[in-house]
């Protein structure tokens, strides 16, 4: 997609989502066959639901019809959440994902799994799960010293609501 293209789209979308109080984390244009494919990635603090989903693609559709931000022919629209695989960008991102297991690729070459207590300007405050019977371990990890970070899955983890709850 080209630039120009990008930050039009950008333009028109990016209230349409602060409209809904998300976060518009991308905007990719791509092929399927004789169709482009136009994907919308929002987030926000709490997830995003399916029905905000929706009612936000009604609201782009509506938007891109009435402009030519999309060109002539065809094209596919789909807006969605980040999936749980999504890598750890923004600071926004560690800070949604406190509490959470993730998998830290560091820049020296290690790799590291542990739990994000904290998020600050500088870094991850963590906690390494101990191996073996050992108790965990605190660690503070900069942004600097991380090449890539994802959110690991945890199927038997606690969901903050049901902790509240």
């Amino acid at each position: 997609m080209s630039t120009t293209q990008s930050d039009r789209l950008r333009g028109l979308l990016e209230p349409l989502v602060s409209a809904k109080e998300l976060d518009l984390e991308e905007i990719e244009v791509s092929r399927a066959g004789r169709r482009r494919v136009l994907r919308v990635i929002v987030d926000s603090e709490d997830g995003v639901e399916l029905d905000t989903c929706a009612e936000l693609s009604r609201a782009i559709s509506e938007t891109l019809d009435a402009t030519d931000a999309m060109g002539e022919g065809e094209y596919v629209l789909e807006v969605s959440s980040p999936g749980a695989d999504r890598p750890l960008t923004e600071h926004r991102h560690y800070v949604r994902a406190t509490g959470r297991l993730a998998k830290l690729n560091l820049a020296d070459g290690g790799e590291l799994v542990a739990r994000i207590l904290g998020v600050d300007d500088e870094g991850l405050d963590l906690e390494v799960p101990g191996v073996k019977g050992r108790k965990p371990t605190a660690r503070r990890v900069a942004f600097d010293e991380i090449a890539k970070a994802r959110v690991e899955i945890e199927f038997n983890r606690k969901d903050k609501k049901e902790e509240e709850a």
